[in-house]
C-alpha cells in the first residue's frame, strides 16, 4: 500500500511539473522575414510541449526595441544589432545580448509585369539605379539589354519599399551599398533609410500587397512571401557574373564563406558573396536574447525551445523556402544557448 501511494505521489508530481512548465507562455517580436517559419515552428512546438509562443511580426526594428525594453522574451532581426544598440541593451538590461543565427534566406526582388512573367534578369547596378530614381521606365535600354526577347512595357516603374525599420531592408541595402558606390554614398545601409523614391508598405505583407495590386511595381520581400503571393522574382547577376535565382542551394552557397570565418559574436553578413552559384541578396536572420534572464522558468522554457529550433526545427526550412543552418553554425549556436543563465545560474540541459 505504501508503495502504491508513493508511486501515485510521484506520478502526480511529474504531471504537475510538466503542466506547470507547459503553462509558461513566451513572447517574441520582430522580423517579418521569419514569420512564415516561426508560425510553423510555434504551432508544432505547442502541440509537442504545450508551451505557447506568441510572436508579433512588427519588423526587426520593433523587435530590437522590444527586447531592449524587456517587454518580450526574445527579439528576431535580419540585421545584427549595431554597437550602439548593444551598448543601449547592456545599460538597460544589465546583461549582454546574444545573437543566434536561426535561419537563412534570400530576399527576392519581386515585380508585377504580366507581359514579362517569371525570369526578369537584373544586375546590382541597374537595381540600385531603379531605387535611386535614375531608371524609371521598364523599357529603359539597360533593362532591355539584360532581357533580350522579353516584352518589357513602356510603363513607369513604381518603386516599393518597407515603411518601418526592417532587417529585410538591412539585407537589401547592404547589397545595394556593395554594388553601387553612389547608393553607398547617398543612401547607405541600415534597417531604415531615406529612400530617394518610392512608396512604403508595412512589413513584407504590405510590400507584397502593393506589388500584387499595382502593375509596374517592383519591391523586395523574403522569398516565401513572393511564392505565397504568386509574385515573380528577378534572377540576379551575382559577384561572379552569373544570373542566379534565390533558392535553398544558392543561399547556402552564399553562406559558405561566412561559415568558414564566422565571427565569435555570430554577426555575419553574407550579401554579394563570392561563389559561382551564390545568390547575392542572401542573409542570416537572428533570434536575440539576454545572456542572463531573471525568471528561471521562462529562461528554461526559452532555452529548451531554442535548442529545438536550432536543430530539429531546421528540417522545416526548405518547405517554406528558407535554407537550414549549416551544422557548423548550429554547433556555434548551441554553445551560445548553453551560456545563457538565470541570475547567474546555469540553465538545466533537460
Amino acid at each position: 500500500m505504501k508503495f502504491k501511494i508513493l508511486s501515485l505521489v510521484i506520478m502526480i508530481a511529474a504531471v504537475f511539473s510538466v503542466s506547470s512548465f507547459a503553462q509558461v507562455k513566451l513572447t517574441g517580436a520582430g522580423s517579418t522575414f521569419d514569420y512564415p517559419i516561426f508560425s510553423k515552428w510555434f504551432d508544432l512546438y505547442y502541440k509537442m510541449t504545450g508551451v505557447q509562443i506568441n510572436y508579433s511580426s512588427i519588423g526587426s526594428g520593433g523587435g530590437i526595441q522590444q527586447i531592449t525594453e524587456g517587454t518580450v522574451d526574445f527579439g528576431a532581426s535580419d540585421a545584427p544589432l549595431t554597437p550602439d544598440q548593444m551598448n543601449t541593451f547592456r545599460s538597460k538590461r544589465g546583461t549582454e545580448i546574444i545573437h543566434l543565427p536561426i535561419i537563412m534566406g534570400g530576399v527576392a526582388v519581386t515585380y508585377n509585369l504580366p507581359s514579362v512573367g517569371q525570369g526578369l534578369k537584373l544586375d546590382g547596378e541597374t537595381l540600385a539605379d531603379i531605387y535611386l530614381g535614375k531608371i524609371y521606365k521598364w523599357n529603359d535600354p539597360r533593362i532591355v539589354k539584360l532581357n533580350p526577347g522579353k516584352n518589357l512595357p513602356n510603363k513607369a516603374i513604381l518603386v516599393t519599399h518597407r515603411s518601418e525599420g526592417s532587417g529585410t531592408t538591412f539585407i537589401y541595402t547592404s547589397y545595394l551599398s556593395k554594388v553601387s558606390p553612389e547608393w553607398a554614398k547617398k543612401v547607405g545601409n541600415s534597417t531604415s533609410v531615406d529612400w530617394p523614391v518610392g512608396l512604403g508598405g508595412k512589413g513584407s505583407e504590405g510590400v507584397s500587397g502593393l506589388i500584387s495590386q499595382t502593375q509596374g511595381a517592383i519591391g523586395y520581400v523574403e522569398l516565401a512571401y513572393a511564392v505565397q503571393n504568386k509574385l515573380p522574382y528577378a534572377i540576379m547577376k551575382n559577384k561572379d557574373g552569373n544570373f542566379i535565382a534565390p533558392n535553398f542551394n544558392t543561399v547556402t552557397e552564399a553562406a559558405a564563406g561566412a561559415v568558414k570565418n564566422m565571427p565569435k559574436d555570430l554577426r555575419a553578413v553574407i550579401t554579394n558573396a563570392d561563389g559561382k552559384n551564390a545568390y547575392p541578396i542572401s542573409g542570416f536572420s537572428w533570434i536575440v536574447v539576454p545572456k542572463d534572464i531573471k525568471d528561471y522558468s521562462r529562461a528554461a522554457a526559452l532555452v529548451k525551445f531554442l535548442r529545438w529550433g536550432i536543430t530539429k526545427g531546421q528540417a522545416y526550412a526548405q518547405g517554406l523556402y528558407y535554407s537550414p543552418l549549416p551544422k557548423q553554425v548550429q554547433k556555434l549556436d548551441l554553445e551560445k544557448v548553453n551560456s545563457i543563465t538565470s541570475n547567474g545560474k546555469k540553465i538545466s540541459a533537460k
